[in-house]
């Protein structure tokens, strides 16, 4: 069996992932970062009065954005994965190592989470920074 804790990705897969030195980069500064940014599947105390189901669907949701934004793209999809938290990266996600793909999660799965996310009554959205950094480079955007 898999040893580790269980995370979900968003990217081209596996095989992209781990090929060569299996390491994410930091979009601001290019540095290359000691595993592969992933979002823990573990469910925290502090949400332990919450529906497992909106809780997962969360988790599910973090970084949908990454296939759905203007740098997105079609090809980025979300898989599990298990493996070892060996720090954290520039948004406070794990990077995690030894990584041992687990499955693909379906579309389906996906349009799902987004509905139970969607009937939540708070204000939730990817993390978003002031328009005055742009893209990177001068500040210009796009």
């Amino acid at each position: 069996m898999y040893k580790g804790q269980v995370f979900v990705r968003w990217s081209r897969g596996p095989e992209a992932d781990l090929e060569g030195s299996a390491v994410s980069r930091d979009g601001l500064t290019g540095m290359k970062m000691p595993g592969l940014s992933a979002n823990p599947m573990v469910f925290e105390e502090w949400a332990k009065d919450l529906p497992t189901t909106v809780w997962v669907a969360r988790r599910l949701c973090d970084y949908l954005h990454l296939r759905d934004d203007d740098q997105g793209s079609a090809d980025v999809r979300p898989w599990v994965l298990k493996g070892e938290e060996t720090g954290r990266g520039p948004d406070n996600e794990p990077l995690v190592r030894d990584v041992e793909p687990v499955a693909w999660i379906a579309e389906s799965v996906i349009a799902e989470a987004e509905d139970v996310v969607g009937r939540q009554r708070g204000a939730w959205g990817p993390l978003h920074r002031p328009a005055r950094f742009g893209r990177g480079g001068s500040g210009e955007s796009g």
